[in-house]
């Protein structure tokens, strides 16, 4: 074992001795303040936080004013009246980016109606390249309305007023946004969507999340070239868009009995709609009803198609039928989400693949939602037509089809031999429900009737996935 050397007692370390030529480095002289402002201000805008910032002032008086020359402000959970203060002292003519967010949603942290129409007038005054506005509205202000003023430089403005129904208003003269080309707004009522997209020459990007007062969207722009709206709160009546030079569109919204849709939009390449319907229900036949669709096609023309269907339960006050309502375009690939299969949904399929042209790619989801499950009664209209497993269809492009909850009921085993019979199928897929086992009289009925194609590829999956082989 290696001992160490004692240092005898009494005995001091020595010092090292100092370079005659290097710095003092204690010689009480703030470096740092006595760099050029321009670096300074690089220090604090790293900072990403106007009160930080701020906090820098009690460091000397070198630092005491340049947070107020910072190209970028941002305020996170600043009081309506200290982000007032605030404002007012900013020394820029114009800012580079002013982003101010209330994370604290509550009652006590959210600003009032004037609070609001206060806060856009300072930042209109600092006239911003770049605008972001995210604060909740106070309770007793929902249904007010601001004035929304003129951001002469705005080239991206996103505002959003959470849980509010604050309607905005546009100046009657002026309040144009000559350069923005960005625009989003979300939980604001806005009165005309037309009168507002007027005032925007040259915007690209707009994004609405519901802001629909009365229930019509009107887009009539030859420079937007991606729209994205999201309605859920009221139901839309009617959409009228107009855009030589859209490219991509996503809708979202609960749909009015009577709608309207008009669209000319002949660049569009990459396109998503998603419907539910507002107080009435979409019947499919005497027990299915349309929930919610949803379509989207990609920038290659493919076009996907999702149905959520549910049980006919009469809740709403009255009903419509499907193809008085919504014609079901074409598709490359559609997939069905089921209530339950307690119920026969053969026929109630095979009508929805009639509507349908161009099917390449089929998936069928049984038992989607958590519920009791009904017992399918005698005489149900669920069998209707009775003799929908007789039917000779064609569907003729229909390549690929995957079952997903297959519980090896008599109709869903009537129901994959009719596509067998009237389809060109490649590749079949079933997987199990976690309650069937795999000894079965519908798994070994299926299993033995996939044999005796052996043109076509399948695979019987159990819930966890491994694939089931029969002796």
């Amino acid at each position: 074992m290696e001992l160490r050397p004692r240092r005898r007692l009494g005995s001091r370390p020595q010092r090292r001795r100092r370079n005659p030529g290097a710095a003092d480095d204690s010689d009480g002289v703030d470096r740092i303040s006595g760099l050029p402002d321009d670096l300074l201000l690089l220090v604090l805008a790293r900072l990403r936080s106007a009160r930080d910032a701020a906090r820098t002032s009690v460091l000397s008086t070198r630092w005491s004013d340049l947070w107020r020359r910072l190209p970028e402000l941002y305020f996170r959970n600043t009081s309506p009246g200290a982000l007032d203060a605030a404002l007012a002292k900013v020394a820029v003519p114009k800012l580079s980016v002013l982003d101010i967010a209330e994370t604290r949603c509550n009652n006590r942290n959210s600003f009032s109606a004037a609070e609001v129409a206060s806060l856009l007038r300072n930042a209109a005054r600092l006239n911003p390249m770049e605008l972001r506005v995210e604060v909740p509205l106070k309770v007793k202000d929902r249904g007010g309305a601001v004035e929304l003023p003129c951001f002469a430089g705005a080239t991206s403005i996103n505002l959003e007023l959470l849980g509010g129904d604050l309607s905005l208003t546009l100046p009657a003269q002026g309040g144009d946004f000559p350069v923005l080309e960005i625009l989003s707004i979300g939980s604001c009522l806005i009165n005309s969507t037309s009168a507002l997209i007027s005032r925007c020459p040259n915007l690209r990007m707009l994004k609405l999340n519901q802001c629909l007062n009365d229930g019509s969207l009107t887009v009539h722009s030859t420079t937007i070239e991606e729209l994205t709206v999201n309605n859920q709160v009221t139901g839309i009546r009617s959409v009228d868009i107009e855009a030589p030079v859209l490219k991509k569109f996503i809708f979202s919204a609960q749909m009015h009995e009577d709608y309207t849709i008009s669209i000319t939009a002949p660049m569009v390449t990459n396109q998503s709609w998603s419907y539910g319907w507002h107080g009435f229900d979409v019947r499919i036949d005497q027990t299915w009803c349309l929930f919610h669709l949803k379509s989207e096609t990609d920038e290659s023309g493919y076009m996907f198609l999702s149905l959520d269907i549910l049980r006919l339960a009469h809740f709403a006050s009255h009903e419509r039928k499907l193809h008085e309502i919504y014609k079901l375009p074409e598709c490359d690939a559609l997939e069905l989400y089921l209530e339950e299969s307690e119920h026969f949904y053969g026929g109630m399929v095979l009508n929805i693949l009639r509507m349908c042209n161009g099917i390449q790619r089929l998936k069928l989801v049984s038992n989607y939602w958590f519920c009791d499950a009904e017992a399918c009664p005698l005489n149900c209209p669920c069998d209707q037509p009775q003799n929908w497993t007789s039917h000779d269809t064609l569907l003729s492009d229909l390549e690929e089809v995957e079952i997903v909850n297959f519980e090896g009921s008599s109709h869903e085993v009537d129901f994959l031999k009719l596509l067998f019979r009237c389809a060109t199928l490649t590749k079949v897929i079933v997987r199990l429900d976690s309650k069937v086992s795999t000894r079965s009289k519908g798994c070994k009925e299926i299993y033995n009737f996939f044999k005796a194609n052996p043109s076509v590829e399948c695979n019987i999956y159990q819930r966890r996935g491994k694939e089931v082989v029969y002796a």
